[in-house]
C-alpha cells in the first residue's frame, strides 16, 4: 500500500500540481499562449492516464503488470527530464509533459489501483483513500520543491530535481508491488470471460452505467480549481507567483484529509452513498468561488474545496471497485470507466480556459460551468445508488 501511495504521488501528485506550470508558462512561453492552450498540456496528461486504462487494465488482468508498469515508469521519467529542456517551446512541452508523461501515468495508475483493490475486502475504501493521499503528498512535495528551487537554480534544474525524486520512488514501487489474484488466462485474443478486452455486459447494470455518467460529469469540473486557482490569485487578488504557489500547497495538503475522511465513511455507509454529497459539496464550493475577492477569502475557499475535491478523486476508484464482484475483472471494468472519463478530463479545463478568455479574464462563466457539472455528477450518483438499492432489495437502508 505504501508503494501504491508513491505511484499516486508521481501521477496524480504531478497532475494536481499542474497549476504551478500553468502559471509559470503564461510568462515564459514564446510566443505567449492563452490559458486554454496551456491547460491542454495538463488535460492531455489526465486524458491519456484514463484513456489507456482499458488497455492497461486488461493487460494487468492477464498477468502483465510488471512489463506495463516498467514501460510507464520509463515514459514518465523520460517525459519529465525532456521537459526540462523545453521551457519556452509549447510543442516540446506538449510532447514531453502531455504525451510522454500522460502515457507513462496511464501505464502505472490503473494497474496499480486494480491490484490494490484485490488486497482488501472490509476496509477497501479506506485503503484506497490512503493510497489516493499520494496525490496530496505529491501536491505538497513538488510545488514545495519548485517554490524553493526555481529562483535559485532555474527551471531546468528544478524539473530535473523533480525527475530524480520520481526515478527513485518509482523504482522502489516497481520492485515491491505485485499482483495478488492468480492469473486465470493469458490469452489476450479471447473474446469472453476474464480474458476479454472489454466487459460490455457491465453497462447492462444500471448502477454501473449511471456511475460512469456521474463520474464523467464530475471530472468535467473537478480540476478547474487545481489548474486555475494560482493564476486567479495573481490576476484578480494581486498575489505574487511564489505566494500563489502556497495556495496549491494548502489545497493539496487539506486534500489528504478529504481523501481519508470520506473514504472512512464510505466503508461504513457505502462508497456511492458518500460520493454523491461529496461531489455536491465540491460543486457548491466552485459556485461560491465567485464571491471570493480577497487573499483571506481565497485561503478559506481552498480549504473547503481541497477537502471536497480530494474526496471526489479518492472516492471515484473506491466506488468503482465496489461495483466489481469478480476480482479477476477489476482491471478491465475499472479501465473501461477510466477510458470514458478520459474525455471529460481532456476537455474540461480547456473549456474553462476558453470561457475565461471569452469573458475578458472574468472567471464567472467558468466557475458556473465547473460547479454545475459537478452538481449534475452528484445527481447521477444518487440515481446510481437508487438503482443499486432496488436491485439488492435493501429498501431505504443507509449502508449500501
Amino acid at each position: 500500500m505504501a508503494c501504491a501511495h508513491l505511484v499516486v504521488t508521481n501521477t496524480w501528485g504531478i497532475i494536481n500540481s499542474f497549476g504551478l506550470f500553468q502559471s509559470h508558462y503564461t510568462t515564459t512561453l514564446s510566443p505567449a499562449r492563452s490559458p486554454a492552450d496551456i491547460s491542454w498540456i495538463g488535460s492531455f496528461q489526465i486524458f491519456l492516464l484514463f484513456f489507456i486504462g482499458a488497455l492497461t487494465g486488461r493487460l494487468t488482468d492477464a498477468g502483465y503488470f510488471r512489463p506495463v508498469f516498467s514501460i510507464g515508469a520509463a515514459l514518465q521519467i523520460l517525459g519529465i527530464f525532456t521537459s526540462s529542456f523545453a521551457e519556452q517551446s509549447y510543442t516540446y512541452l506538449f510532447l514531453s509533459q502531455g504525451i510522454a508523461m500522460g502515457f507513462g501515468m496511464g501505464c502505472m495508475f490503473c494497474p496499480t489501483m486494480a491490484i490494490i483493490s484485490t488486497y482488501f475486502a472490509k476496509r477497501r475504501s479506506l485503503a484506497i483513500g490512503i493510497v489516493a493521499c499520494g496525490s496530496a503528498t505529491g501536491g505538497l512535495i513538488f510545488p514545495g520543491m519548485v517554490r524553493a528551487l526555481l529562483g535559485r537554480v532555474g527551471f531546468a534544474w528544478t524539473v530535473r530535481s523533480v525527475g530524480l525524486v520520481q526515478t527513485v520512488t518509482l523504482g522502489i514501487s516497481g520492485l515491491v508491488i505485485k499482483p495478488r489474484v492468480r492469473v486465470r488466462a493469458r490469452n489476450l485474443n479471447s473474446g469472453s470471460g476474464s480474458s476479454s478486452w472489454l466487459d460490455l455486459p457491465a453497462f447492462k447494470e444500471g448502477e454501473y452505467t449511471l456511475y460512469t455518467i456521474g463520474s464523467f460529469m464530475c471530472y468535467l469540473g473537478v480540476f478547474f480549481g487545481f489548474y486555475y486557482v494560482a493564476e486567479f490569485a495573481r490576476r484578480h487578488v494581486g498575489m505574487s507567483y511564489d505566494d500563489s504557489l502556497n495556495l496549491l500547497l494548502v489545497i493539496n495538503g487539506i486534500g489528504s484529509v478529504g481523501r481519508l475522511v470520506p473514504n472512512y465513511l464510505a466503508d461504513r455507509f457505502g462508497p456511492i452513498t458518500v460520493f454523491a454529497p461529496t461531489a455536491a459539496m465540491a460543486g457548491i464550493c466552485v459556485l461560491c468561488w465567485m464571491a471570493v475577492d480577497s487573499v483571506a477569502g481565497l485561503y478559506v475557499w481552498v480549504v473547503f474545496y481541497g477537502f471536497a475535491a480530494g474526496g471526489v478523486q479518492s472516492l471515484f476508484p473506491a466506488g468503482l471497485s465496489s461495483l466489481t464482484a469478480d476480482p479477476g475483472k477489476a482491471g478491465v471494468r475499472m479501465g473501461m470507466v477510466f477510458s470514458i472519463d478520459s474525455f471529460a478530463t481532456l476537455v474540461g479545463p480547456p473549456i474553462a480556459g476558453v470561457l475565461i478568455s471569452q469573458g475578458g479574464g472574468s472567471y464567472w462563466a467558468a466557475q458556473v460551468y465547473a460547479g454545475v457539472c459537478m452538481l449534475a455528477g452528484a445527481a447521477f450518483m444518487v440515481a446510481a445508488r437508487m438503482v443499486k438499492v432496488r436491485r439488492l432489495g435493501k429498501g431505504w437502508k443507509v449502508k449500501v
